[in-house]
């Protein structure tokens, strides 16, 4: 006769009972199980069952340590500038992380990882290692795996005399991520000159190339105060002071108290860069040449173009006319266009304009270069000007942009004077300042005295190697182009 057995338990717990006992009739290799009964409650003692528990777990994922890459330059430390991410930020590849300052150029390094930033390890204004970590970045593990180089982003591409790619035999460098670029706006890396390490192609050069293809102030300096001292107190009148005749009172002028106080701050920076290029510059034995160019038909030329090429987007200024005309006169002078070793045993002349024009900006003295002037037209040389005075303006000049540099060009006339005494810029041989143009009064060819646009000119030259004549012939043909800019036409290639 069947028992029937009530049992105080939930309807989950029959549920499970009853798979027990079937597990129990399909397997007759287990041994037979007791099952103990108690209200809400219930056991399951059975030989060598065990329970298991499945647990979950969230990996960490790893972290790595974002290491400052070499410059170039032998440049092993830099100056943080500022931070563009704070912890706990999220970054992508390619994300500015901060922009770092060498003595030669500002640069902008950029994230190499998909990730969450985790710690900086420098301040503003303190000085990082190349080699160094900069951050740790929580990364995917599929990062980790393949660790790259940092990526140094220069926000200006030169025009190199070749492209590396170019070289035959020569292995394209760029990320999977630049490649997938290229490949999407059907570009050749061989056909981008890269500007990375070793002629690593970076993401800004695919965006130039495709540019091309579809055609900072400092703070003010602190205020000194200057506070007058309170007037003095009248003196009481005296008895005899009262006998005395009425006079003119003196005026009292109160004396100013000068309250700021002097502070020290180290060179650094682009200051530290002009210490020691001046420093190696007075070494040479400089010799001056100073001379005027009468530019009124120079002055006519270009106010006929000036519209046309801001037609064109192009702000037209008198430099590129006078980097032209300083090309095509080191075309017959080539000894003014090359260096001297520093034993003075052998003489290299460069086969590239990178004529050097020294540019007055929020951080002081830069002096950036725009390469193969002797390819250029004066319109690509015009484009090119405004691009590194946007650059030197807000202090994003790139290294490719300050070094590299074979004559330069000192436009002090735009703050103003007429003559100067330019210091050559080693290893260059030959320097030229340019004066403001003033209207002066002149004699024409029928002796009459016309009204001219006269600019004065200063030139210096290493003496070691350039004589006085070869620097006055060089001045004559390169004021011959400026007060005939039609001649020019002749030499252009």
């Amino acid at each position: 006769m069947a028992a029937v057995i009530t049992v105080r338990a939930p309807f989950v717990f029959m549920r499970r009972l009853v798979s027990a006992r079937l597990h129990r009739n399909c397997c007759s290799k287990l041994p037979a199980a007791c099952l103990v009964l108690r209200p809400h409650s219930y056991s399951l003692v059975a030989g060598r069952q065990h329970r298991y528990f499945h647990t979950s777990y969230v990996a960490a994922r790893p972290i790595v340590q974002f290491k400052l890459s070499d410059i170039g330059e032998g440049i092993m430390e830099v100056t943080v500038k500022e931070w563009y991410v704070k912890e706990g930020d999220k970054v992508s590849q390619f994300d500015s992380i901060c922009e770092v300052q060498s003595d030669k150029a500002s640069v902008t390094i950029t994230s190499r990882y998909d990730g969450v930033i985790r710690k900086l390890y420098y301040d503003v204004d303190s000085i990082a290692l190349v080699g160094k970590p900069l951050v740790d970045i929580e990364t995917d593990g599929g990062q980790a795996e393949s660790p790259q180089e940092d990526v140094v982003e220069t926000p200006a591409v030169s025009q190199e005399e070749h492209s590396p790619q170019e070289i035959k035999g020569h292995k394209t460098q760029a990320t999977p991520a630049v490649r997938r670029l290229a490949m999407e706006n059907n570009i050749k890396l061989s056909e981008v000159v890269g500007t990375g390490k070793d002629g690593r192609i970076l993401k800004e050069d695919i965006l130039n190339f495709i540019a091309k293809q579809t055609g900072a102030i400092l703070p003010p300096a602190p205020f000194q105060e200057i506070r007058p001292q309170p007037p003095a107190a009248a003196a009481p009148l005296t008895p005899s002071a009262k006998a005395t005749p009425p006079s003119v009172p003196i005026p009292v002028i109160p004396k100013p108290v000068f309250t700021g106080k002097d502070h020290t701050e180290p060179i650094k920076g682009f200051q530290k860069a002009m210490v020691k290029t001046m420093s190696a510059a007075l070494k040479i034995p400089h010799f001056g040449y100073k001379d005027e160019v009468d530019l009124s038909q120079l002055v006519r030329l270009r106010s006929e173009l000036k519209g046309l090429t801001e037609s064109r987007g192009v702000k037209l200024s008198y430099m590129p006319f006078f980097i032209k005309a300083a090309s095509l006169a080191l075309l017959h002078f080539p000894i003014l266009n090359s260096s001297l070793d520093e034993n003075c045993t052998s003489i290299t002349y460069k086969a590239a304009h990178n004529i050097g024009l020294a540019m007055d900006t929020s951080q002081g003295l830069l002096v950036p270069n725009v390469k193969n002037i002797q390819m250029l037209s004066v319109f690509e040389i015009a484009v090119e000007l405004n691009r590194l005075q946007i650059l030197g303006a807000s202090g994003q000049l790139g290294t490719s942009d300050l070094t590299g540099g074979t004559f330069t060009l000192s436009n002090i006339g735009s703050i103003g004077g007429t003559y100067a005494k330019p210091v050559i810029l080693p290893p260059e041989v030959a320097i030229g300042a340019l004066g403001k143009i003033q209207v002066l009064p002149r004699f024409n060819h029928k002796d009459e005295v016309v009204k001219a646009h006269i600019m004065n000119v200063s030139w210096s030259a290493d003496h070691r190697i350039i004589d006085g004549a070869t620097m006055c012939r060089f001045s004559n043909l390169w004021r011959s182009y400026l007060e005939n800019p039609a001649s020019m036409v002749l030499d252009l290639k």
